[in-house]
C-alpha cells in the first residue's frame, strides 16, 4: 500500500501467471539474451584486458618507458645526463646502451639482428632480460670478451647454442686497398634468453656495450639512456618534465610513442568485439519491445478499467515501463554476476575443459601465451551494466506509450 501504483502493478505483472504462455516464453527469452549478452561482453572483455596487460608487459620488459638520446649521432655526455635523469622523483632506473642493426651469419644460416649493447650491472634497472635469460649468464658479457646473448628464436634458426661461434656483419665498412669491406666480427654465444615475444625471441641479441660502442665507432659515446619510470602510464608526462629539466638538445621518447600504432590497434580490436558483442544485448531488449507490444494487446480491458478508474495515461506508461524494465534489471545482474564469476575463474574452467575434451586451445609450441590470462576490470563492467539497462529501459518506451494511448471506450466496446 506504500509503494506507487506504477511499480506495485508492473511487478504484479510480471509476477502473474499470464494466460498467453506465448508471451512468458519471449519475456524469458528476452531475460536470458540480455543475460547472456552482459556475461558475453564481460568475459571477452576481461579476456582481452588479461591479452593486452601480457603482451604490454612482455614489450616494456625489454622496451624502456623512455629513452633520453642525441638529437643526432651518438651521446658523449651521457653520465651527466643519466645522473640528471636519475634526479627526476619520477625515474627508478636508468641504463646506457648501444643499439645497432647488422647480420648474423653461421655457415649458410643468414638472420637479420638488431643488436644492443648493454652495461650488465645496470640492465637489471631497466628491463626484465635478466630473470629471462634460459642458459648462460649476462655477467658472462664481459668488455673486449666479445661475447653475445640470443634469443632463442634467433638461436633455432642458426642452429646455435652457447659456447657456438657466429659472425656479425655490420653497416658500418672498412676502407682497404682491396677496396670497401663490410665490418665483420666474430662473436662468441655465451647465452640465450626468451621473453615470450617473437619481435625480441626472433631478431634481437645483447653484448657488452663497450663491444657495441667499437662496432658503431662511438668511442666512449652511446646511443642513449633508457629510463625506467615509476608508473608507466605516466610516461608522456614525465617524458615533457625531462625535456624541460635537461639543459642542452636531446631527444625524448617514450614507449607510446614506439609502439603507438600497436597499441591503438589493440584499442580499435577491444572497441570493435564491444560493438558486435553488443547486437546480443540489443536483440534481447527488440525482444522486450515484442513481449511488451504483445502484453499491451492482451491487456487491453484492464488498461481501459485503469483509466475509468483515475489512472492517467502518465500512470501507464510506467506501469510498463516498470514491466520491462525488470526484465532488464534481472536478466542485467544475472549476467553480471555470471560474467564476473566467470572472469575471475576463466583459466580454471579453460583447463577443466581441455581435461574433459582432451584439445589443448594455446598450444605453447605454437603460440607465446600458452594461457588465457583475464583481467576483469571495474570500469568495463560498470559500463557493460549501465548500458545494457539503458538499452532495455528505450525498448520499453515505445510499448509503455502504446498502452497510454489507448481509450477506454475502444478497449472496453466488445467486453
Amino acid at each position: 500500500m506504500f509503494k506507487p501504483i506504477e511499480l506495485f502493478i508492473g511487478l504484479r505483472y510480471t509476477r502473474a501467471k499470464r494466460r498467453n504462455h506465448f508471451i512468458s516464453f519471449i519475456s524469458l527469452f528476452s531475460m536470458f539474451g540480455i543475460m547472456l549478452g552482459v556475461w558475453a561482453l564481460i568475459v571477452v572483455l576481461s579476456v582481452m584486458n588479461g591479452f593486452h596487460k601480457e603482451v604490454r608487459e612482455r614489450i616494456l620488459g625489454m622496451v624502456s618507458h623512455a629513452t633520453i638520446s642525441a638529437v643526432s649521432g651518438g651521446l658523449t655526455d651521457w653520465r651527466q645526463v643519466q645522473a640528471q635523469a636519475e634526479k627526476n622523483p619520477h625515474v627508478i632506473g636508468t641504463a646506457p646502451y648501444v643499439e645497432g642493426q647488422g647480420m648474423l651469419i653461421n655457415g649458410q644460416q643468414v638472420s637479420p639482428v638488431l643488436f644492443r649493447g648493454i652495461l650488465p650491472e645496470q640492465e637489471g634497472r631497466v628491463s626484465d632480460v635478466v630473470s629471462a635469460i634460459k642458459q648462460g649468464s649476462i655477467k658472462d658479457l664481459k668488455p673486449g670478451g666479445y661475447g653475445i646473448i640470443l634469443g632463442r628464436e634467433l638461436a633455432l634458426v642458426l642452429g646455435l647454442g652457447v659456447g657456438d661461434r657466429v659472425t656479425l656483419v655490420t653497416p658500418q665498412v672498412n676502407v682497404t686497398p682491396a677496396g670497401i669491406m663490410p665490418r665483420l666480427k666474430r662473436f662468441t654465444v655465451v647465452g640465450i634468453f626468451e621473453v615470450g615475444m617473437g619481435e625480441y625471441d626472433r631478431g634481437m641479441a645483447l653484448m657488452d656495450i663497450q663491444d657495441a660502442a667499437k662496432l658503431m665507432r662511438l668511442d666512449d659515446g652511446v646511443t642513449g639512456i633508457r629510463l625506467k619510470l615509476q608508473d608507466l602510464y605516466q610516461a608522456p608526462k614525465i617524458s615533457r618534465e625531462l625535456a624541460m629539466q635537461m639543459g642542452g638538445y636531446y631527444r625524448i621518447v617514450d614507449w607510446t610513442m614506439e609502439h603507438r600504432n600497436f597499441f591503438a590497434a589493440l584499442q580499435m580490436e577491444k572497441r570493435m568485439i564491444t560493438i558486435i558483442l553488443s547486437l546480443i544485448v540489443i536483440v534481447a531488449a527488440f525482444n522486450i519491445v515484442s513481449t511488451l507490444v504483445m502484453v499491451v494487446t492482451d491487456k487491453q480491458a484492464d488498461i481501459a478499467i485503469l483509466r475509468t478508474l483515475g489512472a492517467s495515461p502518465g500512470n501507464v506508461m510506467g506501469i510498463f515501463i516498470v514491466q520491462g524494465a525488470t526484465i532488464g534489471i534481472v536478466g542485467n545482474i544475472l549476467g553480471m554476476l555470471v560474467g564476473v564469476l566467470t572472469a575471475f575463474n576463466v583459466e580454471r574452467i579453460v583447463r577443466h575443459i581441455e581435461a574433459l575434451f582432451h584439445v589443448n586451445f594455446l598450444d605453447k609450441n605454437i603460440y607465446y601465451i600458452s594461457e588465457l590470462p583475464s583481467n576483469p576490470q571495474l570500469h568495463d563492467i560498470l559500463v557493460i551494466g549501465i548500458g545494457a539497462f539503458v538499452l532495455t529501459l528505450l525498448a520499453t518506451l515505445y510499448p509503455a506509450w502504446r498502452a497510454s494511448r489507448v481509450q477506454p471506450a475502444e478497449a472496453l466496446r466488445y467486453e
